[in-house]
């Protein structure tokens, strides 16, 4: 109670009453300005993508600030509408979606195309806080079930579209949950034991054969060094010649002379390893690193059950994603299609991970708002 008294007396300043995290906003302004910097290279010095993206970064920027704004509380009582809302546009992807490179994965709306799954990405985590944050943890039985059922379903229908990057990702937003919901030990080594039995079956009956090129190419990317393997071959060509200094901004050879593919979407950190060299990955990895040590203290210091779990989901969720994407570009793991966090072009992504974050500072600031109240 004495430090509850000594927080009411400091005054109310701007960023409180914003309920802005100000060192986690400081550390995204950071990031969407380096990420800006090395789009504008990988898109081959023009300002179409980085103009594109600056706007999305201005919505995305609205949307964070709105969403903080939001009581925890009211996040808990709804998210099941958000899920329910998601799960039908997933449907509605498999019925009348639009198709691309042999994937239907998209909606269009009036002329703007977006993907139903990236509702999912924060529909599911706050689902699944939502249903074990009002149960006795650690868990039974018979609320893993249930839980797992929230996050299979989409999944298994992401899965169809077919997106197997996406749908393992979702499935771990909601899985890292229940590991923050104490689940015990023996259900997660059951569960990597039914995994590592699965794996046969699910090479022979359920990856598509582009699927299992990616896995096989990864082994071996020199054995189809013009089809499958270009990728993963150029992207390791970039990455080693940058060295320690890098060859400047706007002078990898790679990237600009288009032997990189991608470059301004999933492989735009071989870009930034080709100009900015290894001190300007090592830079990003220690941003990468501060942003996510911010989230655990937030997630550790959260008031409430809901709020831990929410915001546990979505910082490890985030690593997830920066660990695959850099795994697969480095050529140590399949290529997926994971974008980059901050760096790679894309909008309605961006504007996802920026809606988590506004979800992270509404944890942040929850206890200011008990405070106050």
């Amino acid at each position: 109670m004495p430090s509850a008294a000594l927080d009411l007396r400091r005054p109310i300043n701007f960023w409180t009453r914003m309920h802005i995290d100000v060192p986690l906003a400081a550390l995204l302004i950071v990031l969407t300005l380096y990420g800006l910097a090395v789009l504008y290279s990988a898109g081959g010095g023009q300002w179409y993508y980085v103009k594109r993206q600056a706007v999305f970064f201005c919505m995305g920027y609205v949307l964070m600030i709105a969403v903080a704004q939001v009581n925890l509380a009211f996040l808990e009582r709804w998210g099941w509408a958000l899920y329910l809302f998601g799960f039908v546009l997933l449907i509605l992807v498999l019925v009348m979606g639009v198709g691309a490179k042999g994937a239907q994965r998209w909606l269009s709306l009036g002329g703007f195309r977006f993907q139903p799954s990236e509702v999912m990405k924060l529909a599911v985590p706050m689902m699944v806080a939502a249903y074990l944050a009002r149960r006795m943890l650690p868990p039974s039985l018979k609320y893993i079930v249930a839980s797992l059922a929230m996050v299979i379903g989409p999944a298994v229908l992401i899965l169809k579209q077919p997106d197997l990057g996406t749908a393992i990702l979702i499935a771990m937003s909601g899985l890292i949950v229940l590991f923050f919901a104490g689940l015990p030990w023996r259900y997660i080594i059951s569960a990597g034991v039914m995994v590592a039995a699965s794996a046969w079956p699910a090479w022979h009956f359920l990856l598509h054969d582009y699927q299992r090129t990616r896995i096989l190419t990864l082994l071996n990317p020199e054995a189809d060094k013009l089809g499958a393997g270009w990728n993963i071959i150029q992207s390791k060509t970039a990455i080693g010649s940058g060295g320690w200094p890098g060859k400047g901004w706007l002078n990898g050879t790679q990237s600009q002379l288009d032997f990189l593919p991608e470059s301004h979407t999933d492989f735009i950190i071989a870009v930034l390893a080709e100009e900015f060299g290894l001190k300007g990955v090592l830079l990003l990895m220690l941003l990468y690193g501060l942003l996510l040590v911010r989230g655990i203290f937030i997630a550790m210091n959260a008031q409430h059950t809901y709020g831990r779990l929410l915001a546990g989901s979505i910082i490890f969720t985030l690593f997830v994603y920066i660990f695959v994407n850099i795994g697969m570009v480095a050529g140590l793991l399949p290529v997926v299609g994971v974008p980059l966090p901050f760096f790679s072009h894309g909008g309605t992504a961006l504007l996802t991970l920026m809606i988590s974050f506004g979800l992270l500072m509404a944890v942040s600031t929850e206890r200011r708002r008990v405070l106050k109240s």
